[in-house]
C-alpha cells in the first residue's frame, strides 16, 4: 500500500472511531481545548498588557509638583533648569490657574470643588518628558524631590514597573495553570485511544495474523489523537476569538478591556494555538500505545 493509502487508511479509521465513540472522544478534545483557551488567553492579555505598558514607557513623564504659592517666576526658572538636563525631552510649566482649569476640564462634574477658594487650589507643577531614562535620570529625579522649592515629585516609572512585575507573575500562574492541564488533556486522549484499541482487539489480531505492520496497525490510533488534538486547539481558537470580541465591545466604556483587546492573535500564533493541540493530541495517544502490544493478549 502507498503512503497516500495508508494515510487515507488512517484518517478513514479515525473518523470511524471518533464517531463511534464521540462521547469519550468530546471529554478528550474540550480538556484539550479548555487547558489552550486558558493558557492562549494569560498569553494574549500579558502580550497587550505589556505592548500598552510600553507605550505608556515612551509616553511617560515626571510631574514635579511645587509647593502651593511658588511664585511663577520660580517656577518659569525652575523649567527652565529641568530642560538643561540632556536626558530631558521636554519640560512644561502649569501654573496653579492653568491646572485649576485642566481640572474643570477633565473633570467636569466635579468642577465645584476647585471654586470658591481664597487661593489656588492646586499646586503649580512641572511636567517632564524624558528621552533616556537611565541612571543618570533616576539620580536627578532623586535631586529634584530634595529641592525646598519641591512638594513631590511623581514618577510614572515606578508603577510602571510594579505592574510589568504583575503581568510577568500572572503569566508565570496562567502558563503553569495551562500546562497542568494540558498534561491533564495528554493523559485524557491517552485513556481515550487506550480504549478505543481495547475496543479493537479483533480486528487488530485478524490484521496481525495478514502480516499487518507495527505503524500500519496503530496509525488510526495516532491520526485519531491528533484529530482530537486539532479539534481541542481549533474549538480553543475560536473560543479565545469570541472572548476577545466581547472585551473589544466593551473597550470604549472600561479602560481594562481597552488594554487588553489592542491586538488579536496572529494568523501564525493562532496556527500554532491549533498544532499545539494537534501535538498534544498525538502525544497522548503515542504514550497511551507506546508499552502496548496491540494484541488479544492483552486486558
Amino acid at each position: 500500500m502507498t503512503l497516500l493509502g495508508a494515510l487515507t487508511y488512517f484518517i478513514r479509521e479515525a473518523l470511524v472511531n471518533l464517531l463511534r465513540g464521540w462521547k469519550t472522544s468530546l471529554v478528550a478534545i474540550l480538556t484539550i481545548a479548555v487547558s489552550l483557551l486558558l493558557g492562549g488567553a494569560f498569553l494574549l492579555a500579558s502580550r497587550n498588557l505589556l505592548e500598552s505598558v510600553e507605550r505608556w514607557r515612551r509616553e511617560m513623564r515626571i510631574v514635579v509638583y511645587l509647593k502651593p504659592g511658588t511664585p511663577d517666576a520660580v517656577l518659569v526658572q525652575l523649567t527652565a533648569d529641568a530642560r538643561q538636563a540632556p536626558w530631558v525631552a521636554s519640560a512644561q510649566a502649569v501654573t496653579s490657574a492653568a491646572a485649576r482649569a485642566r481640572f474643570r476640564e477633565t473633570f467636569p462634574g466635579m468642577s465645584d470643588l476647585v471654586e470658591g477658594w481664597e487661593e489656588e487650589p492646586l499646586p503649580p507643577s512641572i511636567e517632564v518628558s524624558l528621552k533616556n531614562p537611565g541612571v543618570e535620570a533616576q539620580d536627578w529625579i532623586e535631586s529634584w524631590r530634595r529641592r525646598p522649592e519641591v512638594e513631590m515629585v511623581d514618577d510614572d516609572r515606578e508603577w510602571l514597573g510594579q505592574l510589568e512585575t504583575l503581568v510577568a507573575l500572572g503569566r508565570g500562574i496562567g502558563l503553569t495553570l495551562a500546562g497542568v492541564l494540558l498534561g491533564a488533556a495528554i493523559f485524557t486522549t491517552g485513556s481515550v485511544i487506550r480504549l478505543t484499541a481495547f475496543l479493537h482487539q479483533e480486528e487488530i489480531s485478524i490484521l496481525r495474523l495478514v502480516g499487518a505492520t507495527e505503524f500500519y496497525i496503530r496509525g488510526p490510533f495516532y491520526t485519531e489523537g491528533l484529530l482530537q488534538g486539532l479539534l481541542g486547539g481549533g474549538l480553543a481558537t475560536g473560543g479565545l476569538y469570541l472572548l476577545y470580541q466581547a472585551a473589544e465591545a466593551r473597550s470604549a466604556e472600561s479602560l481594562a478591556a481597552s488594554v487588553l483587546t489592542t491586538g488579536f492573535l496572529t494568523p501564525g500564533q493562532a496556527a500554532f494555538l491549533v498544532l499545539l493541540g494537534g501535538g498534544a493530541g498525538l502525544l497522548g495517544a503515542i504514550a497511551s500505545l507506546r508499552r502496548e502490544r496491540l494484541d488479544t493478549s492483552e486486558g
